[in-house]
């Protein structure tokens, strides 16, 4: 069992809560037993995975199976797991995983999202989550948002990081651009827009534009929209919450596919 906060592997690990570091070493971490089941549902290649002895009485069967995945198992103290962990309450088990070269293009077909600059890491967690539940085709991520393997980011996704189709993309203008190309129509809300979201025909390829949490999109994405939706909102309310604006327009399309 390791209890040495300055065991080595410990102390690499740990530095895996940094970007620079998940950089660097070329891993990422995945907390809790529902998101490393998730990676386990879809093969995602594991590299090393802790767990407490109270964890492991619970779920024998899992820590075997982990066994023959991961080039790494180790039985870990309490007190090293919260030392490794970001979360307050982790519930016994983390795991590392190799980064993966994140997709650059997603094919051009039913409904996608794009995100430009999103930087808080529950909302795109929470907007990946929708996008799997709502059946979107992909998202779209530009590369200057937070971490798409940010630890919250996956835990907020609760393991649909596994499943909906990504890429990240340096420039969501060509992205936009590409797409137009090939028939799908842009959407981006505004407050100013005189179309409700309800109103578009969202039954047609589509890639829905949104932005970052406080300046919105920028002009030049607002301005290649093929149609501009707003969401009505009551006196002296300015926005809603990206995720939110995310499943609005998700869920009514599919409300229209019905």
């Amino acid at each position: 069992m390791l209890t040495s906060l300055q065991n080595p592997f410990v102390k690499q690990i740990r530095k895996l809560q940094s970007a620079k570091e998940r950089k660097a070493q070329n891993l990422f971490l995945l907390e809790g037993t529902h998101l490393i089941e998730s990676a386990c549902a879809v093969d995602y290649p594991l590299v090393s995975v802790c767990c407490t002895e109270q964890w492991l009485a619970n779920h024998q069967s899992l820590w075997e199976s982990l066994g023959l995945v991961a080039q790494r198992t180790d039985i870990v103290s309490a007190e090293v797991l919260s030392a490794i962990a970001t979360t307050v309450n982790p519930d016994g088990v983390i795991a590392t995983a190799t980064r993966l070269n994140p997709q650059t293009t997603l094919p051009c077909r039913g409904l996608l999202l794009a995100l430009e600059t999103v930087q808080d890491p529950g909302n795109l967690g929470t907007i990946i989550r929708t996008c799997a539940a709502a059946g979107a085709a992909g998202l779209y991520i530009s590369s200057d948002s937070v971490d798409l393997d940010h630890p919250k980011v996956l835990r907020a996704s609760a393991g649909q990081w596994f499943r909906l189709p990504m890429a990240v993309t340096d420039d969501v203008y060509a992205t936009c651009l590409e797409c137009q190309k090939l028939g799908m129509q842009i959407v981006s809300t505004a407050s100013t827009a005189k179309l409700t979201y309800w109103e578009l025909d969202l039954l047609r390829p589509t890639l829905i534009l949104l932005g970052n949490e406080g300046a919105g999109l920028s002009t030049q994405l607002l301005g290649i929209a093929d149609k501009q939706v707003s969401i009505p909102l009551q006196k002296g309310v300015e926005s809603v919450n990206v995720a939110i604006a995310a499943a609005l327009l998700l869920y009514e399309a599919q409300r229209q596919q019905r």
